[in-house]
């Protein structure tokens, strides 16, 4: 059912992406159409796939670092209070500074490689993870906190079966959101220098006024990047079962309440 509600999302928005063509009438320097769009990708399919398979590493591997990074910073906020006053200015500054500020400095101390973009995607998704995962450590149910300090549980007994275990949905809800972001590290990464990856072949392609090889990169990353993010999700639904979900709408006594009002 999910994969034929994203065909139908799909093919509404080639259509509207036509009709925009047929509207406005702009040349194919400036909006190709989708059918020029997918010729280009199926001659290019193997430069695409050669460049994909770059920033796909680096996203995941931005994904990996920026992950881990972050649940040891939630951990010993929450384990360590006077490490909580040291480690959120560092979490503000990295969201607060602009990533295209960065990027440059990435470049010039990790070199035109990979190392760069995987650390910008890392920098990207550190923020959503720690803020997610430490405010679902510190919202644990202070009843179970004082059933367990009643029963003798020690602070790590606590920690791996109390706390954590009911922090997971907050930590769920920012690795998607960091899965979603993840892309843009990548490729703002590739932007200010690489010799591969779809950032780079985009760049290199609005350069030439090659617009349907931009369009048609644009496309795959595009695919990669919900293709991941369905992943994640698939594999979060399936890793905490304990954790119900509801939709409103399908409720008998929350639909009527929305219908009255």
């Amino acid at each position: 059912m999910r994969g034929f509600r994203i065909l139908v999302t799909l093919s509404g928005l080639l259509l509207a992406w036509q009709a925009l063509v047929w509207v406005t009438g702009a040349p194919p320097y400036m909006l190709p159409p989708p059918l020029a769009v997918a010729e280009t990708a199926i001659a290019r399919a193997g430069q695409l796939a050669e460049h994909a398979a770059v920033t796909g590493l680096e996203i995941l591997l931005g994904l990996l670092y920026g992950t881990l990074l972050g649940s040891v910073s939630a951990l010993v906020m929450a384990a360590f209070r006077p490490a909580q006053r040291w480690l959120m200015p560092i979490l503000v500054i990295s969201q607060a500074l602009p990533v295209f500020a960065l990027a440059p400095l990435l470049v010039l101390w990790f070199g035109y490689g990979l190392a760069s973009k995987v650390a910008m995607a890392a920098l990207i998704i550190y923020f959503p993870v720690t803020a997610a995962l430490y405010d679902g450590l510190r919202r644990t149910d202070p009843g179970w906190l004082d059933l367990a300090h009643t029963m003798g549980a020690t602070r790590w007994a606590i920690l791996r079966h109390l706390r954590l275990p009911a922090a997971m949905p907050a930590f769920a809800s920012g690795l998607r959101v960091a899965t979603a972001v993840a892309p843009i590290g990548a490729v703002v990464g590739e932007w200010v220098g690489s010799s591969a990856g779809l950032g780079y072949l985009m760049l290199h392609a609005n350069a030439r006024m090659q617009i349907d090889v931009m369009f048609a990169a644009l496309l795959v990353l595009a695919v990669m990047a919900v293709s991941l993010y369905y992943g994640i999700d698939w594999g979060l639904r399936r890793a905490l079962p304990w954790q119900p979900e509801t939709d409103p709408a399908s409720h008998p006594a929350e639909r009527h309440t929305s219908e009255q009002s």
